[in-house]
């Protein structure tokens, strides 16, 4: 916790000074670490399926634990606790996370925690503690679907969009971009079906995902993620090989709510990869 009452004590001390505006920035801040950016004139890259799932077993396989400070601003209404949010993440592959987040003073806003297939959310503010299962939020009310889209945005950053056993996927070339369409089972009478879940969009000259769409089983956008400002993490140096994307990360990140709800730009200024988490940095559900 050292680190982050140290971060909370930097904060409210650049709020008192106003330098509080830069922490709502939409750019991930790493020091010492120059932006990842591909040279004019490169040729784009050629990749078939087994390739591009190839590169996401990798990337997501190259993080097992993480932790970083973020930034939130918030549009439209989405998150009714705060239109700007400090924030702080802790990951452990595969699936524990906790949020927590912040006033710009330091202030605590809330408390998401997450572990196998179940949640705990608090909010401090309002007295309230809530549990359940993450496969019925409903206990969440209007919270469960802004911490839903929360997740699904960082999920660029620890790498979780591998393709799961059970999946499919198809190839579609479209100018300087691959859209790998993700099909999951669906159940239609005694019939099963197939539908898209997810689209990633890979950059042909990176062959990095710089966006992901979320679609509902009818095949309506439930969420459009974009992934921006790529930069290299961890390493003795901090910079990869040139051929290696492995800890290439975004720092910045824009989720358009595809209900029409509001947005969110995420800005990420520090993100440590594969370090020992201490007792209690995941929380408990």
């Amino acid at each position: 916790m050292k680190w982050v009452k140290h971060w909370r004590s930097r904060l409210s001390k650049q709020w008192l000074t106003a330098v509080v505006l830069l922490a709502v920035s939409t750019t991930f801040l790493f020091s010492g670490c120059a932006e990842v950016r591909p040279p004019e004139g490169v040729q784009l890259k050629q990749a078939t399926v087994e390739e591009l799932t190839a590169l996401l077993r990798q990337r997501e396989a190259a993080i097992q634990t993480m932790k970083g400070l973020f930034s939130a601003k918030v549009r439209g209404g989405i998150i009714p606790i705060a239109s700007r949010v400090e924030g702080t993440v802790y990951y452990q592959r595969p699936d524990a996370m906790r949020l927590r987040g912040f006033t710009p003073i330091g202030g605590e806003l809330f408390e998401f925690v997450q572990a196998d297939d179940q949640y705990k959310l608090r909010l401090p503010t309002m007295g309230r503690v809530l549990t359940g299962s993450r496969s019925d939020m409903s206990e969440m009310g209007k919270l469960a679907r802004p911490f839903q889209l929360s997740v699904w945005a960082m999920g660029g950053v620890v790498g979780t969009g591998a393709i799961a056993q059970g999946e499919t996927v198809t190839l579609t070339e479209d100018g300087d971009r691959y859209r790998l369409d993700v099909l999951v089972p669906i159940h239609n009478g005694s019939q099963e079906e197939r539908a898209v879940q997810r689209r990633l969009w890979f950059d042909r000259r990176t062959l990095l995902v710089v966006q992901e769409d979320r679609l509902t089983a009818s095949g309506e956008v439930e969420a459009t993620i974009q992934y921006d400002d790529f930069r290299p993490i961890g390493g003795a140096t901090g910079t990869p090989a040139a051929d290696d994307t492995r800890l290439l990360r975004p720092f910045k990140i824009s989720l358009e709510d595809g209900k029409g709800r509001g947005s969110v730009q995420l800005t990420f200024h520090e993100i440590v990869p594969n370090q020992p988490l201490k007792a209690g940095d995941l929380g408990q559900v």
